[in-house]
This record gives structure tokens, C-alpha cells and sequence, in this order.
């Protein structure tokens, strides 16, 4: 059997694993680097507790997909040699109000109610956990089994385990013209004019998904909503717990870095940072935390989340035979991608082989 994925991103690149350890022969179909565009410029929060207020529906998936992080880090770091920085450094999300704390409280109460480890603490408490919080955080929602990886050593990571499967073929600069279609069944893509023949095609191409011709008519489109990150050093390093705070976050890596994000905007494919970005961003960041603001500056980028139309991911059969969907993840691409891969080679090909 052979499978052709369109896209090289951390989805595609997982997808890629998991078919290959099935088995599976297959090509990994990347337009530009792979692993450069959203996978890589993400922050890399594993917060299955800390989204939960967006996606009540999915409990049960988040933490599931939190869960297979430990196992795959390991299994990864053992394949490769390469750490991809995972970490359970736990969340607080933050409160600097009265509705805001009752607004944690109610959410405290429903995750407990599903027997999900969470609590409410008072600002001394929350300061506790995160010395370097701001003295106005009142209140703050812990969620001590969040956690993180490094999306750029992940991306390391999973090329390098695609490189040494012999399953895997990884063929960057492969711009797919559209889908190859016949009597209703997807049976390729189309390359420089001509046909890439595969079984199965697996659509992992992120906030480019749409662009692909040939797609089903009745599909849901995949847009991109711009996020700006920025990179912060502290030396020595202070901070040590993710923060959320209003509409922006703090994520320390433990060695300096610190990434602080992030804008939701609708500028179509503009990739850019902006003035005003930063200024959102920084500021929310050092609300929060006030002593990043003597962090030194070191870098800032933007990039696209891909927001799959019904707010929901694009995952398993799509509306055409032959042709599977691993996109539309949105906030969520890096900490649903295991189990997001393991779903679509389950219905792509069966389980994996055991022993």
C-alpha cells in the first residue's frame, strides 16, 4: 500500500510514523522546508485543562492526547537521540478581578466534577507555584498535568525519524497542483504536471488545505488566523510555570527562554510581525509577569493556525473515497497530533501490528 501526505508540518510528519510503523509505504509531499511554517513556529502548550473552556465536547480527546505525549517524547528521544523538550510545567490561568476569579471558579468546578485535577488558588498561593506572577493576580486556575514541548526540536525530531524509516520517502519542494480524481475516488495529486498514484491520500497541508484543488465540494474550508509570537531570554532564568493571562500567555522553556504570544487575526496569508502585535503581546506578557520586563528581546515571527469551518478539526474519511483529512486542529495542532495521527492510520489501514 502506498500513501501520499500533503504536507510535512508536525501532523503530517506524525501521520507519516504511525503509517510506517503499519507498515505502510509512505511520501511525505512538502511545497517549501518541511517542518517551517506552523509546527515550528508554534509555542508548544500541551494545555488539554487549560483549552477546555473552548471545547467542552472534548474531554476525553484532550486528555487522552496529553497523555500520549510522555510515551512519544520518550519514544522519539530513544529513536533519535534528540529531546523535544517536553515538560509537565503545569498552567495557571489568572485572574486580576472579581468576575474574572468567579469566571476561574466556575471552570474549576466543572473540570473536578470530571475528575480532572484542578484548583482554585488565591493570589498568595497562585505566587507560590510562580513567584515571579504580578501582586494584582487575585486568583489563578491551576492545572498541574499541563504541559510542553519545543516544536523546533520536535520537527528535528520527527525528520529524523522519517529519515531512517525505510517506509518513508520525504520529498520537499513538491507543490500539489490538485487532487487526482477518478470515477468519485481520489487516487493521487498531481506533481509539475504529472500524476503521484497512492491508495490513500492524506491531506495534512494546515491553513493551505483549501488551496489544494480537487477537494470536495462539500468539505469545510480551512482558513488562516495569524499568530505573532515573541521570543524573550531571562538570565538566569526566573520563570518556570505557563501562565495564561486575558488573551495572552507565557511559556518558559526552563533554560532562559521564554515565548510570549499571541495575536488571533485574520490577515489572510500576510505573514507578518507588527508593530501592534508586539505591543499587545508584550505588554499582556509583563502584566503577568512583571520581571519579563528586563528580559532581553530575541526574536519575534508570525504564523497561521489552520480554522477548519464548525470549529472542529478535519480528522479520518473525508466526503470523497480515498482521500483523509489531518487538518483544521486550529489553538490545538501540537498537542492533538499523536492521537490525531494514530486515528487517521486506524482508518487508513487498520490497527498497528502488536509485539
Amino acid at each position: 500500500m502506498r500513501v501520499a501526505i500533503v504536507g510535512a508540518g508536525v501532523m503530517g510528519c506524525t501521520t507519516a510514523l504511525s503509517l510506517a510503523a503499519r507498515g505502510v509505504d509512505v511520501t511525505l509531499l512538502e511545497r517549501s522546508v518541511p517542518g517551517a511554517e506552523a509546527s515550528s513556529a508554534a509555542a508548544g502548550i500541551l494545555g488539554a485543562q487549560a483549552e477546555l473552556h473552548r471545547h467542552a465536547d472534548d474531554v476525553a480527546t484532550f486528555v487522552a492526547a496529553r497523555a500520549a505525549w510522555g510515551p512519544w517524547a520518550r519514544e522519539l528521544r530513544e529513536h533519535t537521540g534528540i529531546d523535544v523538550g517536553h515538560r509537565v510545567s503545569g498552567v495557571l490561568r489568572v485572574a486580576r478581578t472579581g468576575d474574572e476569579r468567579a469566571a476561574l471558579a466556575e471552570e474549576v468546578a466543572w473540570q473536578t466534577a470530571r475528575s480532572l485535577r484542578a484548583s482554585l488558588l488565591d493570589g498568595a498561593a497562585a505566587r507560590q507555584i510562580e513567584p515571579e506572577l504580578s501582586p494584582d493576580v487575585v486568583a489563578a486556575a491551576h492545572f498541574p498535568e499541563d504541559a510542553q514541548v519545543d516544536p523546533p526540536a520536535l520537527l528535528r525530531a520527527l525528520m529524523a525519524a522519517a529519515a531512517r524509516s525505510s517506509f518513508v520517502t520525504v520529498r520537499a519542494g513538491a507543490t500539489v497542483e490538485r487532487l487526482v480524481v477518478e470515477s468519485d475516488r481520489c487516487v493521487g495529486v498531481m506533481l509539475d504536471g504529472a500524476p503521484f498514484r497512492a491508495d490513500a491520500v492524506v491531506l495534512a497541508a494546515g491553513s493551505w488545505s483549501s488551496l489544494v484543488a480537487g477537494l470536495p465540494a462539500d468539505m469545510p474550508a480551512v482558513r488562516p488566523v495569524r499568530g505573532q509570537i515573541v521570543l524573550l531570554d531571562e538570565r538566569p532564568p526566573r520563570a518556570r510555570t505557563i501562565v495564561f493571562g486575558g488573551d495572552c500567555y507565557v511559556v518558559p522553556r526552563g533554560d532562559g527562554r521564554v515565548l510570549c504570544g499571541s495575536t488571533m487575526e485574520h490577515a489572510g496569508f500576510r505573514k507578518e510581525v507588527t508593530a501592534q502585535g508586539l505591543h499587545t503581546i508584550l505588554s499582556g506578557a509583563i502584566a503577568c509577569v512583571p520581571s519579563l520586563a528586563a528580559a532581553q528581546f530575541a526574536g519575534a515571527w508570525s504564523n497561521f493556525r489552520p480554522h477548519a469551518a464548525g470549529d472542529r478539526p478535519l480528522i479520518g474519511p473525508s466526503p470523497m473515497a480515498g482521500l483523509f483529512l489531518a487538518t483544521g486542529h486550529y489553538r490545538n495542532g501540537i498537542l492533538l497530533s499523536k492521537v490525531t495521527a494514530d486515528a487517521v492510520a486506524r482508518v487508513v489501514v487498520g490497527p498497528a501490528p502488536t509485539g
